[in-house]
């Protein structure tokens, strides 16, 4: 099974060398133009997807919202897209040596907001290419916590597990 990508990372497209994507910037964000009736008592949030030709040749690209989907909390719950504050890249030509850039706009309950799941399949010359997926998610503000006492999301936070792991791999 592939490992998805975590918020940040650049992916390379196995079917255009040299174009790559990463989904970037996730925060809490009150969209430009207002909140839609349908985000009611929903938390905003916005996030990038940036797209880079690190080729010699030109490429036409597409990205709407029927190409993303984002799903939050432990059950993979659907966040609502605000299409109408999001900027898509629909029928752009992206040069060699450049990027471009599409700012996002969605909502979701603000206790879900801590795993925060995008998926991106970007058209490119009229073909689609393979769906990638990001993971991530927006911490929410916890209470200070006194010297040498853990709070149990420090317990389970990825830092944690990947000390856990390299203690157990060291010690075999």
């Amino acid at each position: 099974m592939r490992e998805p990508n975590v918020v940040g990372d650049w992916q390379e497209y196995d079917e255009h060398a040299g174009l790559r994507v990463r989904v970037h910037g996730v925060e809490k964000a009150e969209p430009p133009r207002g909140r839609d009736d349908a985000a009611e008592e929903l938390t905003y949030f916005r996030f990038r997807v940036t797209v880079e030709n690190r080729t010699s040749e030109r490429f036409g690209i597409h990205l709407e919202d029927g190409q993303i989907d984002i799903r939050v909390g432990d059950d993979g719950e659907s966040a609502f897209l605000d299409w109408r504050n999001s900027q898509f890249i629909e029928g752009f030509d992206i040069y060699p040596l450049r990027r471009a850039t599409s700012v996002l706009y969605a909502a979701c309950p603000d206790g879900r907001l801590s795993r925060v799941d995008i998926q991106i399949q970007l058209k490119v010359d009229e073909e689609w290419t393979e769906r990638y997926l990001w993971a991530g998610g927006i911490a929410s503000v916890e209470l200070p916590v006194d010297a040498g006492d853990r709070s149990d999301a420090a317990r389970d936070s990825l830092a944690c597990q990947v000390s856990n792991f390299l203690r157990k791999e060291a010690g075999s």
